[in-house]
């Protein structure tokens, strides 16, 4: 993916809204790690994919600033909702403060936490997970809520190309990499679910979690 072909394919799609864009741009002004924004391109893939499945239920794991959620909350239909879990909560006040502001804020319940303590607890049943959080622990996170997710269900998994390390450095011993690897090694031999891996941005692998 050259830049060009990049600003092509954004010049072809739907635009970002303003609040999308004002969020994106205050994550790069005030946070050290911004290239955790989902951004224009995936947050148009992440709604595509809610008016496909039509899920009434979705937990997200890793909230970061709220892009995703909100995105994932813009494809809703009327009384979903998206439940998102974020570690971080020095970040707490600057996402609440975006997703009140937008329309769709409504459908969004932020729990502040860690996810492998927090999911355990959670009784809903999902439609659809999208997993973004801490890379070490994909495995676990999957382990966790594949459980929680309904027959025919979806899960999304953000990062599973991560650089293309899996390729670049197959005997890494960088926690995130091994994390990565791990996770994509177990979910390809898994036969609870059918499974694929979309080469976006980093890589996004979509499962179907069978009847």
């Amino acid at each position: 993916m050259t830049p060009e072909l990049e600003e092509y394919i954004l010049n072809h799609i739907d635009k970002e809204d303003e609040l999308l864009a004002t969020l994106d741009r205050d994550t790069h002004l005030y946070h050290l790690r911004p290239r955790m924004v989902s951004g224009h391109l995936q947050g148009r893939i992440l709604k595509m994919f809610c008016r496909m499945i039509r899920p009434q239920r979705i937990l997200e794991l890793g909230t970061f600033t709220g892009y995703s959620a909100l995105c994932l909350a813009e494809g809703l239909c009327e009384g979903g909702e998206v439940h998102t879990i974020e570690i971080d909560d020095e970040i707490e006040d600057f996402t609440r403060s975006h997703l009140a502001r937008s329309p769709y804020g409504n459908r969004i319940k932020l729990m502040i936490g860690d996810a492998v303590e927090i999911v355990p607890t959670l009784s809903d049943t999902y439609d659809l997970v999208f997993i973004d959080a801490n890379k070490r622990d994909y495995l676990k996170y999957y382990e966790l809520v594949l459980p929680k997710v309904r027959p025919e269900g979806f899960i999304l998994a953000d990062n599973t190309l991560w650089d293309g390390k899996v390729v670049t450095d197959p005997h890494s011993r960088d926690a995130q990499t091994v994390g990565i690897e791990r996770f994509n090694d177990f979910i390809a031999t898994d036969n609870r679910v059918e499974k694929v891996i979309l080469p976006l941005r980093d890589g996004l692998t979509i499962l179907w979690k069978k009847p």
